[in-house]
């Protein structure tokens, strides 16, 4: 896994490429290493381009028990998975406005204190806090992603920070 450094509250992102999908995988699962506290993450990229791997690593970074299979919620909308904290994944592609969102129950997720991992968050983005997450995912070719790590407010920011030092230690 490459990286560069970016400074996370200055609005510069951090760059990081994997090179398998065993990357992208262990990249979730050192952010979720280092998730203290319930947060929102905003996951977005093509189909394909490593979002729900992201999100495999993720679960078992929060400990979620390794008997539960980490799948896109694309037709239930939201999984739910026991953890450290609880984790929960949202698939935003057949949604379209705040109404919709308010009516699956999006809104009470991000009040309590689980890891809230949306895909497909750009469909809806103006309807999200700021304080959040971005992540952006890019196809490079078969194996390889480019990620793009921002975050917004200052819970999302100190999660990176953490995020960064625990990519420089390779932990």
């Amino acid at each position: 896994m490459n990286s560069e450094r970016g400074q996370d509250m200055s609005g510069k992102p951090i760059h990081l490429t994997t090179q398998s999908v065993e990357e992208t995988q262990a990249f979730g699962r050192r952010m979720g290493a280092v998730i203290r506290t319930g947060c929102l993450m905003a996951l977005n990229g093509d189909l394909g381009s490593g979002k729900t791997t992201f999100v495999q690593g993720l679960a078992n970074g929060l400990d979620v028990p390794g008997d539960y299979v980490i799948t896109s919620p694309t037709f239930t909308l939201i999984n739910e998975y026991p953890g450290r904290l609880p984790l929960f994944h949202v698939d935003l592609y057949r949604i379209s406005d705040g109404e919709e969102l308010e009516n699956i129950g999006f809104f009470d997720l991000l009040s309590g204190e689980g890891v809230v991992a949306v895909e497909w968050a750009d469909r809806v983005a103006q309807e999200l806090p700021d304080d959040r997450i971005d992540i952006r995912f890019e196809v490079i070719d078969d194996v390889r992603r480019g990620l793009e790590i921002r975050a917004g407010g200052q819970t999302a920011g100190d999660l990176v920070k953490r995020l960064q030092t625990a990519l420089e230690r390779k932990i």
